[in-house]
């Protein structure tokens, strides 16, 4: 939304039903951007350059890459099984490094392009009963560090954001009696907004500023994890 509304044509995947992506178009194009939907499998190679394949098709280029489609399959790692580990493995890490070697491919060849992966605080800080999750995104944010130093020749840069709390319908579901510790845990003492992770997004894929910014895991965490 905040892509589009900046005049971005953006493509909207989505995994299972296009409901969703199909409305969240309908409101980039009528907030002046422009957008088509591609359902797409991140965790399978042919769906990826599927959609790869369709978006120059459309729009004839690839500037920007959004890496942001994630799943949880959480358990305490004693009890995790192999495949709560894979699934995850497979879309969160897997997914972004097949989505980022396709699109890389078109963006190599215009010499120019910009790659966000949306990675997590608990990939710097880890989380009890988030083995998986924690580990796809720590590889997220190593990925991001190798693709800035291989691709930066190209005039391609990349950058992870690492949200923290942000407020949806998985924290509106919370107990209250967590609650409290987690946003103890919060210096700013609330959870973040969707809006304010897209800002750094836009800004990272859009401003003309973020050209000299590569290799980074910016937190969005209201001050949770400070390295």
């Amino acid at each position: 939304m905040a892509l589009g509304a900046a005049g971005a044509r953006v493509v909207v995947n989505y995994s299972a039903s296009a409901g969703k992506a199909e409305e969240v178009a309908a409101a980039i194009k009528a907030s002046g951007g422009d957008a088509i939907v591609v359902g797409a499998d991140l965790s399978k190679a042919d769906d990826i350059q599927r959609m790869m394949d369709e978006t120059v098709k459309a729009f004839g280029s690839i500037d920007v890459l959004v890496n942001n489609a994630g799943i949880t399959r959480d358990s305490l790692m004693m009890r995790m099984k192999k495949d709560q580990w894979d699934d995850v493995i497979g879309t969160n890490l897997t997914g972004v490094f097949l989505a980022t070697q396709a699109a890389t491919k078109v963006m190599a060849k215009q010499r120019s392009g910009r790659v966000i992966n949306i990675a997590s605080v608990v990939g710097k800080m880890g989380n009890a009963g988030q083995a998986n999750y924690a580990a796809a995104k720590g590889g997220v944010i190593a990925l991001t560090k190798t693709v800035a130093r291989e691709f930066a020749g190209r005039g391609i840069t990349a950058n992870a954001v690492a949200p923290g709390f942000i407020a949806s319908d998985m924290t509106a579901g919370i107990d209250a009696k967590y609650e409290a510790g987690i946003l103890s845990a919060i210096p700013l003492g609330r959870y973040g907004q969707p809006e304010e992770v897209a800002g750094l997004v836009k800004f990272l894929a859009l401003d003309p500023a973020g050209a000299y910014i590569t290799g980074q895991a910016i937190s969005v965490d209201g001050g949770m994890f400070m390295a």
